[in-house]
């Protein structure tokens, strides 16, 4: 049984930073590239990052460049998104998810019909 569990989200001050982790169990860790996700309330889910399986590839959302970088640990079978200078509108609910597919540019990393597994998310609040 695939079980992808995120940790690491709360409340932060905007400018604060938090890092979430995302530890993956019941599959072959590292066959599979990883990304994150956020819904706010109300809106939609979006694409965060990705990290391709072997780490050799990371992609981001502009609105997270400079700001958010995701990295790996394939011996913990763990992901990870740094997310500095937080601002109130990354305030969302932040998956992980995990697919077998060959993540190769930013528009196949932001396809969510292209992960096999999700996580149930952790919170983030970012007060102004």
């Amino acid at each position: 049984q695939v079980q992808l569990v995120e940790s690491g989200g709360g409340l932060v001050q905007a400018g604060g930073s938090l890092r979430l982790s995302c530890a993956a169990s019941g599959l072959t860790f590292s066959r599979y590239s990883m990304g994150w996700f956020r819904q706010a309330p109300g809106k939609e889910r979006e694409f965060v990052a990705a990290i391709s399986w072997g780490g050799g590839g990371t992609y981001y959302a502009d609105s997270v460049k400079g700001r958010f970088t995701t990295s790996r640990d394939n011996a913990k079978n763990t992901v990870y998104l740094q997310m500095n200078s937080l601002k109130p509108e990354n305030t969302a609910v932040y998956y992980c998810a995990a697919t077998a597919a060959v993540i190769v540019t930013t528009a196949r990393a932001r396809d969510m019909s292209k992960y096999d597994y999700w996580g149930q998310g952790t919170q983030v609040t970012v007060s102004s």
